[in-house]
């Protein structure tokens, strides 16, 4: 099963690095930090024995094994890693189209379905009052959340965080029993309406 692309030339120049490593077997993990938010970052890092997840599914690429961290996979989806040689020595560039907002199903983890709602219904409307909302944590079935710009410290956040953002989420993700803010409200500086 073959999750990212990652070409000749790319599996070349990552085995070349691999080569360099003083270790036995050692290879390559890949995951997304902060998947499905805008702060998502593609990773490639090194995987000595032993420091790969027990649930990281395992790609055999030839020269070396390539472990993917679980929870990134949905967000690999449609990923390529590629090499392209220059005058400089070279370039390693990793797309991962779907890290930011993947696709979901009802199916998906709650977080990623939170997520996927935040960015792609909520946020487009706060934006209009220069505000934004993230997830910070799924925690006891309530989504703590946070917000930034124009909704930190904005007299309307709760009408806001009940009206809007908790009425959506709960129309759609029926699992979730309800938000809670983790914001600190007492800096007004940006907010829409003070």
């Amino acid at each position: 099963m073959q999750i990212v692309i990652i070409t000749e030339a790319a599996q070349e120049y990552l085995a070349s690095l691999l080569d360099k490593q003083d270790c036995e077997d050692i290879g390559i993990r890949m995951f997304i930090s902060d998947p499905g938010t805008p702060k998502a970052e593609t990773c490639i890092a090194y995987s000595r024995p032993g420091e790969h997840n027990e649930d990281d599914l395992v790609v055999e690429y030839g020269a070396f094994n390539a472990y993917f961290e679980q929870r990134s996979i949905p967000f690999l989806e449609d990923a390529k890693v590629d090499y392209s040689a220059d005058k400089f020595g070279g370039q390693l560039t990793i797309r991962a189209p779907n890290s930011r907002l993947p696709n979901v199903s009802d199916d998906s983890p709650v977080e990623d379905r939170v997520n996927y709602l935040l960015y792609s219904e909520i946020n487009p409307s706060l934006a209009a009052h220069g505000g934004e909302v993230s997830l910070e944590r799924i925690d006891d079935g309530f989504a703590v959340l946070r917000f930034g710009g124009g909704c930190q410290g904005c007299a309307a956040v709760d009408m806001t965080l009940k009206e809007g953002v908790e009425k959506n989420l709960l129309e759609k993700i029926p699992e979730l029993k309800g938000v809670r803010d983790a914001t600190d409200h007492s800096d007004s500086t940006n907010a829409y309406f003070r």
